[in-house]
């Protein structure tokens, strides 16, 4: 797992009300593949592979909000992301366990992700 110091800096200084919830979900993302990388990108701590995965929506306080760049190109069957925007999909969690309960969700976007760059 490539943890980014520049992004764990962010996190402590943004002083989120989530950040716990914004670690685990991190954590799971950089654990699925350790070919994804996370950068500080439009003031947001993103998610690389091949391009843009996903960004965190930080003005969100009440939950996690994780905007999926392409997400309307992510074939999603576990019904994860949310939106009908041209390109753009929106993941949200809104606890410890709603992050628990849709980590296998969340992991089979970003295996999707990587599979599409793979194959493009």
């Amino acid at each position: 797992m490539k943890i980014n110091p520049e992004v764990d800096k962010y996190l402590e200084k943004k002083n989120h009300p989530m950040t716990a919830e914004i670690q685990k979900v991190r954590e799971i993302i950089l654990a699925t593949d350790e070919r994804v990388e996370e950068v500080i990108k439009w003031s947001s701590p993103t998610f690389m592979y091949k391009g843009n995965i996903a960004s965190f929506f930080m003005n969100a306080k009440k939950f996690v909000s994780l905007m999926f760049h392409k997400g309307a190109l992510i074939q999603d069957k576990n019904g994860l992301l949310e939106g009908d925007g041209k390109e753009a999909r929106v993941a949200r969690f809104e606890s410890m366990e709603d992050i628990e309960q849709k980590q296998q969700a969340l992991q089979a976007v970003i295996k999707e992700w990587i599979n599409m760059q793979d194959n493009s």
